[in-house]
């Protein structure tokens, strides 16, 4: 009897090593979780603020542009700053409910468009500013006429903007100068015209089904957001 006992208390104690371990494994993961989304947030701002810092900066430079250094630090810390925040309190958590939703109650993977919906938002958080090389103050540039461009060459350097963009880097300095700053409900419409469009031949397969035009909606979406997340900074409204 004493032995049987005492074999029962050998079995009952690592019973409790046991279990005690596997809580303290399931506390591990979900601290590395939790860990995981509060370190996330300062790792896209890090990456974020240090890529478009280091970008607007090589193209000031290649433009000639006499902006100070401490501008642009500026300018891109309260960009940044605002992006994240929206990101993290409006479009993360609009974007699961999005996917859920469509999978849920239509029985559609929208992860794609989810996806390119994040690369839209993030792109034209700063797409205001991207053809600010080709613009122009009257009373300084002389050289041109005070005449502007037609309206199509105008938008055209918003909506093709990486085009531009890398035409410039390239060597090709093309002459078309603006007194637009794209910082207005205007340039906003003609943007989110042109993305329903794209997202119309990218999505749509020409049905009327809701699962069709939620992915069809969802670009212009996240670009209006990513857009008027832009103007708030600059304080357009």
């Amino acid at each position: 009897m004493k032995k049987k006992y005492k074999e029962t208390e050998i079995v009952v104690r690592t019973e409790r090593c046991i279990i005690g371990h596997k809580v303290e494994a399931k506390e591990t993961k979900i601290f590395k979780v939790k860990r995981f989304f509060r370190v996330m947030p300062l790792l896209i701002y890090d990456t974020l603020y240090g890529s478009v810092l280091h970008y607007f900066k090589t193209v000031n430079r290649k433009a000639g542009s006499k902006l100070p250094f401490w501008r642009m630090k500026s300018e891109t810390f309260r960009h940044v700053y605002l992006l994240i925040k929206v990101l993290k309190w409006v479009v993360l958590p609009a974007s699961l409910l999005y996917v859920c939703a469509n999978f849920y109650f239509l029985g559609q993977n929208a992860l794609d468009s989810m996806l390119w919906g994040l690369l839209i938002f993030f792109y034209s958080n700063f797409l205001p500013d991207l053809p600010s090389i080709y613009n122009r103050k009257i009373f300084r540039d002389k050289s041109v006429t005070t005449k502007d461009l037609p309206w199509h060459k105008k938008y055209a350097l918003l909506l093709f903007a990486p085009l531009f963009i890398g035409a410039f880097f390239l060597g090709y300095r093309l002459r078309w100068k603006t007194t637009e700053t794209f910082h207005n409900f205007r340039s906003l419409a003609i943007y989110v015209v042109f993305l329903s469009t794209l997202s119309l031949f990218a999505f749509g397969d020409f049905s009327s089904s809701i699962g069709a035009m939620t992915e069809i909606l969802s670009l212009p979406t996240y670009g209006l957001i990513g857009y008027l997340t832009h103007l708030k900074v600059d304080l357009c409204f």
